[in-house]
Order: structure tokens, then sequence, then C-alpha cells
């Protein structure tokens, strides 16, 4: 821990994998909501796993590479979502094609990239010890798009998560915020990659909303523990990662799978607690 906090305090990359994992956890816990919710965790992976292509490609024709993340991300949800509401195909069926063809393009891109030798491991594990300042700027962006989306449209969101039908006959055009929060999703699957890498994204997405759904029914509230959840998961990761040389993204996901199982345990505890008082009382 002191070996951490000397190198936090000397070294500038260090300080910016620290400001990584604040803003990773602030649209993390805001979108993780709505994913656990909605219950679309494996559709947010397809997203995910697609965003490779336009990484790949964007390598291929010397392109940020980020951009290439963002416009395969949000191309790939808006088309998950209007085939599915559109042509009513089967979401496991959208989830397995996008997943894996998109991930195949990208390593076919990356491959054929002319001298350019490209780490693909870091961009599928993460390395959030190589984020740029450039990066946290796009990152405090992203976080800012996200947060007003959902400020903005707060109810919209909420009414399409928990009653399609519902929503509908109140006017509120479902189809439209369904692709919209697909596409915030989008965003956020841009925002974690450097953290925890194409593969380990649906994990740090779903499990801090997942350990925050135990102690709370509002989803707002809800949000506000994913997101405080998300920065312990984060920090703590990189910090357990660093002496031992871990790898920092597999170190966040072993250490999010943790928390959600002792909210698991304790959310049990506490129901069975609650029993206990309810029989006492009314005996």
């Amino acid at each position: 821990m002191i070996d951490f906090i000397i190198t936090l305090f000397s070294y500038r990359f260090m300080q910016y994998a620290l400001l990584a994992c604040l803003l990773a956890s602030i649209g993390c816990g805001v979108i993780g909501t709505l994913v656990v919710v909605k219950r679309i965790g494996f559709l947010a992976g397809g997203i995910a796993h697609t965003v490779l292509a336009g990484m790949g490609i964007a390598f291929f024709y010397g392109v940020s590479p980020v951009l290439g993340a963002i416009i395969a991300a949000l191309l790939s949800a808006v088309l998950i979502g209007w085939i599915k509401l559109q042509w009513r195909q089967d979401e496991d069926i959208l989830i397995a094609a996008f997943w894996s063809v998109g991930m195949a393009i990208g390593i076919l891109f990356i491959s054929q990239t002319p001298g350019y030798n490209i780490d693909l491991m870091s961009y599928l594990f993460g390395n959030i010890l190589l984020v740029s300042e450039s990066d946290l700027r796009l990152m405090l962006l992203l976080d800012c798009a996200i947060i007003a989306t959902v400020l903005i449209f707060y109810k919209q969101f909420l009414a399409t998560v928990f009653d399609e039908e519902y929503a509908s006959l109140c006017g509120v055009n479902v189809k439209f915020f369904y692709i919209f929060m697909l596409c915030m999703i989008a965003l956020t699957v841009v925002l974690l990659i450097q953290i925890v890498g194409l593969i380990l994204i649906i994990a740090l997405l779903i499990l801090p909303a997942a350990s925050a759904a135990q102690f709370s029914s509002s989803v707002s509230r809800m949000m506000v523990i994913a997101v405080l959840l998300s920065i312990f998961i984060t920090i703590s990761g990189l910090i357990i990662s660093y002496q031992p040389d871990l790898p920092s993204g597999s170190t966040i996901i072993v250490l999010a799978g943790f928390v959600y199982l002792v909210s698991i345990l304790l959310r049990g505890f506490i129901d069975r607690r609650r029993k206990r008082a309810l029989i006492n009382d009314g005996s």
C-alpha cells in the first residue's frame, strides 16, 4: 500500500490510472443499473465485442482506434435494437452474430495492418496504466453525455425499462428510447475499454449494479450505490494488483465478483433477521 502511494505521487501514469477508475465508475454505475434492471446484460456484451471490429478497421486505415470503437459501438447498438424491434428476431441469435462476427472482423483487420505491431491482448483484457491525458478527456466527455442524457430522459428510460406496453400507452416512444438506451450502453462500453478490456467489460458493467440492487428498490438510489461500489472496486483492484504485478483488469473483475457474492450473502442474512423478528413479534 505504501509503495502504491509513493508511486501515485511520483508518476503521472498512475495518477491517470486512478482518474480513469473514477471516470469509468460513473458511467458504469449509471448505465449498468439500467442494464441490470432491464436484464439485457448479454445484449450489452454483444455490443461490447463488436467494438473490436471498429478498432481493427481504424488501425488498418490509420485512424484513431477510439473513434473506430465509438462508431462500431453506436452502429451495433442501433442495428441490434432495430433488428430486434423491427424483425422480432431472437436476442440470443443477434448477440451470437454480432459478438462473434464483430471480433472476427477486428482480428482480421488487425492481423493485416501493415507495419504496425499491435498488442491485441491490451484491447481484449485492458491496460489501465496506458491511459493518456487525451483518453481522460474523452472519458470525461462521455461521462457528461451519459449523465446529461439520463437526467433529461430519466422518466422515459424508467418507463422503457420496467413496462414497455404501459409506457407506449402513455405516449412514450418505446422503440426510440430502447435504441437510445442501447447507444448509451455503447458509449459506456468505450468508456470501460482501457480499464478491463473488451472481454471483461460485461462483468464490470453488471456486477456493481447487481450488488447495488441487493440493497435498493429505487433506481436512482441504485445508480448512486452502483457508482460508489464501482469506484471502490476499480481503485481497490488497481491497488491490489500493483505490488504483485497482476493484470489490473482481471484483478478488478475478481474483486467485483467477490463484492457481488458478499452482497448476496449479506442480503440473505438481513432477510433472515427480518423474518425472525416478524415471527418473534407475531408470537
